[in-house]
């Protein structure tokens, strides 16, 4: 191996900077040339490479996002779209891949990976639903982000008796609101995984009225099948008297776009690390993640495809603590 690229795919996550910088020190350390692939799969099948030195990269771990850009590619899916990818990958000399991110971004690296290129993927979505690592890059980050909103408006929602649907992001995991709610104190938690419907949050908020609640607080995954539109939507068409008067707000894409802190920067830089020893030691076809406090390995296999559910059991308690 004497040449390695590295990419960045699918939503970005705070501390995907400090693992491009923790792949090209440590490729480098090796005695690697490094390229960074711009935009993602689309960047790749385009031959969008730039060559990375040590201080092409320096700078950029206290950074938010990345700094080669992701963007999603409908050509890569296909077998034109990966061969081609191949073919530009072998005329810039590069013999391996880094491929940092979530669920469909690993599902790329195990396409690669069974047309024998070699291949090593580094765990990191916000969502935390990938199999093959207990947290991933960028978690800790947007949920601290969500809790300081959410401490935020709970200050203003005991200012006026008023209950807060606040949603985070989570299209298919529950688990940013999951974690969110119960760091926030939230009455109801409403996530993909586990349907919770209007009439319920409606009597678990009069509820908390009547036991002299001053606010009242219901975080909601996007993906849930009543959103904070729908619930809000719920609340004005029955005209509810549950005491309190009922607002929302949407984090939206700031939970994304945090500058990492320190568990993040910390965790990319071992996992990154992690993905140029696992290519060293031609260990191809992983993913590179952290497993009870360990930098190990799993096989692409395993990951790709698949979604790790949250704990239901945290769910039980979110609604213990509430009360």
């Amino acid at each position: 191996m004497k040449c390695i690229g590295v990419l960045t795919s699918g939503g970005d996550a705070p501390g995907m900077n400090a693992a491009i910088r923790a792949v090209t020190r440590s490729a480098i350390d090796q005695g690697w040339q490094v390229y960074g692939v711009r935009h993602g799969y689309r960047g790749l099948v385009a031959g969008d490479f730039v060559h990375l030195g040590p201080r092409d990269v320096g700078g950029i771990i206290q950074k938010g996002g990345t700094m080669l850009g992701s963007a999603r590619s409908e050509e890569f899916k296909t077998d034109t779209g990966q061969l081609k990818a191949l073919r530009e990958m072998a005329e810039e000399g590069i013999e391996g891949l880094v491929v940092i991110g979530g669920n469909g971004t690993q599902t790329g690296a195990y396409a690669l990976h069974q047309r024998g290129f070699p291949v090593v993927g580094v765990a990191s979505t916000i969502d935390n639903d990938l199999y093959g690592s207990d947290i991933t890059i960028g978690v800790d980050t947007a949920l601290n982000v969500a809790l300081e909103a959410i401490d935020r408006l709970k200050v203003t929602a005991s200012s006026h008796q008023r209950a807060f649907m606040v949603e985070v992001m989570g299209r298919d995991s529950g688990y940013l609101a999951l974690m969110a709610g119960i760091a926030g104190g939230a009455e109801a938690i409403c996530i993909p995984e586990q349907e919770t419907p209007p009439q319920m949050v409606e009597q678990i908020l009069l509820d908390a009225y009547k036991r002299g609640k001053s606010h009242g607080l219901i975080v909601v995954a996007e993906g849930a099948k009543f959103d904070a539109d729908a619930l809000v939507h719920y609340f004005k068409e029955n005209k509810s008297d549950i005491g309190f008067e009922v607002r929302h707000t949407k984090l939206g894409h700031t939970q994304r776009g945090g500058t990492p802190g320190v568990f993040d920067r910390i965790l990319a830089s071992r996992l990154g690390a992690g993905a140029v020893n696992a290519m060293a030691a031609e260990n191809y076809g992983v993913l590179v993640g952290l497993i009870h406090n360990e930098v190990t390995t799993t096989p692409l296999e395993d990951v790709a495809g698949k979604m790790r559910p949250v704990d239901l059991k945290l769910f039980e308690l979110a609604d213990i603590l509430a009360r």
